[in-house]
């Protein structure tokens, strides 16, 4: 008894030990200079209905909304605020700002020889578009 006694007390020391040592350990990662990757940003869920209208742009289209949240979440950068001049917020140069409903009414409309689909005709010719056809493109 005394023999198997004695084994265990040196087995529980050096585990005892061991587990000490392991807890010591730290593990440090230094990422080195440079900067660092942004956190995703989270995407709006909500936007609202507040008028302060921008002009964005996605490639090489230009549309005005009605404020910046709209903007980005359609997936465009603002390029400046107000209205677009000379196409992607109307028909003309001095015409009024183009209100339209929520409706859903989908139509395929074209410009410049770029087919899109809009939710209804009047975002499609806010935008400068002409609807070629009901329903999406």
């Amino acid at each position: 008894m005394k023999f198997l006694a004695a084994i265990f007390s040196r087995q529980g020391f050096a585990i005892l030990f061991l587990s000490a040592i392991l807890t010591a350990c730290t593990v440090v990662v230094d990422e080195g200079p440079g900067p660092r990757p942004r956190p995703p940003r989270p995407e709006p869920q909500y936007c609202s209905r507040q008028y302060e209208p921008v002009c964005a742009r996605r490639g090489g289209d230009r549309q005005t909304f009605a404020n910046a949240c709209l903007a980005d979440r359609a997936g465009y950068r603002v390029v400046r605020d107000g209205p677009c001049r000379d196409g992607g917020g109307g028909s003309g140069g001095g015409e009024e700002q183009t209100f339209c409903t929520r409706e859903y009414a989908p139509v395929c409309a074209r410009r410049n020889g770029e087919l899109r689909t809009f939710p209804n005709a009047c975002e499609a010719r806010a935008a400068d578009y002409r609807v070629i056809d009901g329903g999406p493109c």
